[in-house]
């Protein structure tokens, strides 16, 4: 589903994950051919309870949660990294990925500290190529695990 020109992205916020969320967080489901793309949501929240730098963030429109995303800021880097995202398989083609990675940039860049935001996705995986291409993230190529790395710089 494509969206006219000069309609806003659908109004997300980004929630920090609990009780009040997780399970709907764990509901959230891939397509089938996206299935190898992204880790599962309850891999990527048992990583975050292990993991003091992981920032997880359920996203919400309009009081349900349709996606989620993870990052890492450590304050003692000038660098993010956005290592978890997903859209439930429901929800997409409705502009909230969009909105929440615009959501998830301006978090990132409140915090003050960060320069640059980097993500990593499969190179195969072209719905997230045009999505983070669209913000300026430019590739840089693929790392130890085979996973593009895309780099955005922070304006100021």
């Amino acid at each position: 589903m494509t969206r006219a020109a000069g309609i806003s992205d659908p109004p997300v916020a980004l929630e920090p994950v609990g009780k009040g969320n997780r399970a709907a967080i764990l509901a959230l489901e891939l397509s089938p051919a996206q299935q190898g793309l992204v880790a599962s949501n309850a891999d990527s929240l048992a990583e975050a309870r292990q993991d003091d730098e992981a920032i997880p963030r359920a996203v919400v429109t309009e009081g349900r949660v349709v996606g989620f995303l993870m990052y890492s800021a450590p304050d003692d880097d000038d660098e993010a990294i956005i290592y978890r995202f997903m859209i439930d398989r429901r929800e997409q083609g409705k502009g909230l990925g969009r909105a929440a990675v615009a959501k998830a940039l301006e978090e990132i860049a409140r915090l003050g500290h960060v320069h640059r935001v980097s993500i990593c996705y499969e190179p195969e995986n072209e719905a997230a190529r045009q999505l983070y291409a669209g913000f300026g993230f430019v590739e840089q190529g693929l790392d130890e695990d085979g996973e593009m790395i895309a780099v955005l710089e922070l304006g100021g």
